[in-house]
């Protein structure tokens, strides 16, 4: 993309412009990208307009046909992988191996979401199991909602994109989308190939700018029926409050733990344990960032894992070697470099890392961590992990429920008895046995408990957040 370029905002099947536009710069190198529309009321209201009228076509369109658009949307990208991926890579800084993989895990969402089209099951209902039924027939059918607003953050742009625009299309419904401010390009690419793949003028809006801003306008405007957001416990508690009656579905923060077992093979795990916790420079909502691991192995397997987080190669996203680039902005590279000193002048133990240069912090592992520091208690959103021993099962998992939060938790153990007994007692919306809590395929139900938020994406499970259930009876005789 040219330095020069105006990238304007998707309104009604086209590009349209703004009065008002932003430099967007790439994370890694502050290369400018593009000079993106700025959009404010005017440009909200134009989106909620276009999307309420679209709605009535998207409603009276058959379900095989939502789903043909769907599997297009797939099949157009599967046939653009490579220039999709560097362009995630080019505005969020992610390095181009883990682009690709979130480009092909795109494509697996948006045939889940057409898959999900053709399944939107009613049953029936035995009316005469209550006195009075006789004669009856009951059913319930699912129907779309209206207009969604789908607000997405920065770290997956594409594919936490299509966990909000698949299954709202699928179900039937028009969608307003607002990207991250930092990653608005990918974004409005979709757009264009929903376009192409024979979606309504309308039927998907794409407005670009200041997250609060267009909050408030989109939020204020009552034809929105539900909105779906990914982001910040903070930010999803102020939508909340604002929503009133709607639906909603909130992913929110997380602070990710693992609980190694000492059964478990070191050797076999200490790879993916690293993988779960600097994937996308941590930048992952359930980026694993506590490891409790058993007294008894504890320093096997904390040399094991600082040996091999040495051995990641850390720069330019666009290299084929790179396994950790930059975090989003240097302003959050500082702020956990200001988190892990106060845990180290707190009594914290440094293995490996601690070093910023610019916006790239290197991966950090931390020991003798305590429970009320800001690492251990808040969510770190950066390539930071702390490992921390413990004596007895129960204590272990007392540690991780000792959260605020509760998305994913993991749990490495060939004792079924115990990962059972785990799976049961662990406060999370989520439970990985043999494997890390970053762990997530897109068809399962994914959501949170406690501040991590509410509802569940994962296409079937958010298709029915999507939709209105509604009874009809019939009387068979008069």
């Amino acid at each position: 993309m040219s330095t020069t370029a105006k990238q304007g905002i998707w309104i009604n099947g086209k590009e349209a412009g703004a009065e008002r536009y932003y430099p967007l710069y790439a994370p890694y190198d502050r290369a400018l990208l593009a000079h993106v529309a700025l959009a404010g009321r005017q440009e909200a209201e134009a989106a909620i307009d276009g999307a309420h009228a679209a709605f009535g076509a998207m409603k009276d369109m058959a379900a095989h046909e939502r789903s043909a658009i769907l599997y297009k949307v797939a099949e157009q990208l599967s046939g653009r992988k490579e220039e999709f991926a560097r362009l995630v890579t080019s505005e969020a800084g992610k390095p181009i191996r883990t682009a690709r993989a979130e480009v092909e895990r795109t494509i697996a969402t948006y045939r889940f979401a057409a898959e999900e089209a053709n399944r939107l099951y009613g049953e029936t209902v035995p009316m005469d199991a209550a006195p009075g039924g006789e004669h009856r027939l009951g059913w319930t059918w699912r129907e779309p909602l209206g207009v969604v607003v789908a607000i997405c953050p920065f770290n997956f742009p594409l594919n936490l994109v299509a966990h909000k625009l698949g299954p709202a299309i699928a179900a039937g419904n028009t969608v307003v989308l607002k990207p991250a401010e930092q990653t608005p390009l990918s974004a409005l690419a979709i757009a264009v190939l929903f376009h192409e793949a024979g979606l309504p003028a309308g039927a998907l809006q794409v407005i670009t700018g200041n997250g609060a801003e267009l909050g408030e306008h989109l939020l204020a405007d009552a034809r929105v029926k539900k909105i779906t957001f990914t982001g910040s416990t903070l930010v999803g508690k102020e939508l909340k409050a604002k929503a009133g009656l709607r639906k909603m579905t909130l992913e929110l923060g997380s602070n990710a733990a693992l609980i190694v077992e000492p059964d478990a093979p070191v050797d076999a795990i200490v790879d993916r344990c690293v993988e779960g916790a600097f994937a996308n420079a941590g930048q992952v909502c359930i980026s694993l960032q506590r490891i409790y691991v058993h007294q008894s192995i504890y320093r096997a397997f904390s040399d094991a894992f600082i040996a091999r987080t040495l051995q990641l190669k850390l720069g330019d996203p666009a290299l084929e070697e790179t396994d950790v680039s930059v975090m989003i902005h240097e302003r959050e590279a500082e702020r956990i470099e200001r988190w892990v000193q106060e845990a180290l002048a707190d009594g914290a133990l440094l293995g490996c890392g601690g070093g910023r240069r610019g916006a790239l912090y290197e991966p950090t592992v931390l020991l003798n961590v305590q429970p009320h520091m800001a690492v251990s208690c808040m969510e770190t959103f950066a390539p930071v992990v702390s490992i921390m021993p413990y004596n007895q099962l129960q204590e272990a998992i007392d540690c991780v429920n000792a959260s605020s939060y509760g998305l994913n938790a993991g749990i490495f153990t060939n004792d079924i008895d115990r990962a059972f007994r785990a799976a049961r007692l662990l406060e999370a919306g989520g439970v990985m046995i043999n494997d890390i809590p970053t762990f997530r395929s897109d068809h399962m139900p994914y959501g949170g408990v406690k501040e991590s938020g509410y509802g569940r994406e994962g296409i079937k499970y958010a298709v029915e957040h999507m939709t209105e259930l509604k009874f009809v009876t019939l009387k068979t005789q008069l």
